[in-house]
């Protein structure tokens, strides 16, 4: 009679702690703050041990600044996976702007780990080597885009993409970072159909500014 063959110890699937490491740490920090979040929370949110997050990520600080920048990661992800790039000009600018709104809304997380770090003063952001890189295919991508519009003699030209993207990032933004006094002071619902009726106004809005001064609509002092 053979004996019986040992089972192969389970291997370690590194790549699924940390993607649950992260998952666990960006909810932490986004409910609770910097000071406010606990190693343990994590670990027991993650299914892991927390020497483990000591091992991939060493100290509350870097897991912090990880997960900082994984909220980055995700939301350029996202983007990419739009395709903007072999879209018309106006129609990929307003698939950006519905994405960015609704990536606020569905990912809460993102908008309080960038208060978080604001509050915090910015260090954390500084010290994350490749942040310049992980922004700039989006870049790209609007640079592109304008000049697509530019050469199709829809946009005017000299329209810097950074600037433009802080618009629709600021346009998008606060009405989710706000929704609570929205609705307390102006009585507004901040449901998912006003929201992406803000997203439409500032397609709207984000368009207007990018024509040619002769295509846009004359006001009364102008005629």
């Amino acid at each position: 009679m053979t004996a019986r063959a040992k089972p192969k110890p389970r291997r370690r699937d590194a790549a699924a702690s940390r993607r649950r490491i992260l998952d666990a740490a960006l909810d932490e920090f986004a409910r609770l703050g910097h000071a406010g979040a606990r190693i343990d929370s994590i670990a027991e949110a993650a299914g892991v041990s927390k020497p483990m997050i000591y091992s991939y990520f060493g100290d509350k600080e870097e897991l912090y600044k990880a997960a900082l920048r994984e909220s980055y990661v995700q939301i350029r992800q996202g983007e990419r996976e739009l395709d903007i790039e072999h879209m018309a000009p106006e129609t990929a600018l307003r698939e950006l702007v519905r994405f960015t709104m609704q990536h606020f809304v569905s990912k809460p997380w993102f908008i309080s780990m960038l208060n978080t770090e604001n509050l915090m003063g910015g260090q954390a952001i500084e010290d994350i080597a490749d942040v310049a890189e992980i922004q700039s295919p989006l870049i790209a991508n609007i640079r592109g885009i304008l000049d697509r519009g530019v050469a199709e003699g829809r946009f005017r030209a000299g329209v810097d993409p950074v600037e433009l993207y802080v618009t629709i990032a600021s346009l998008c933004y606060f009405p989710v970072s706000n929704k609570l006094t929205l609705r307390a002071v102006f009585k507004v619902p901040v449901d998912q159909p006003w929201l992406d009726a803000r997203a439409e106004m500032a397609s709207d809005m984000i368009i207007a500014y990018l024509r040619r001064t002769a295509d846009r609509p004359m006001n009364d002092d102008n005629t």
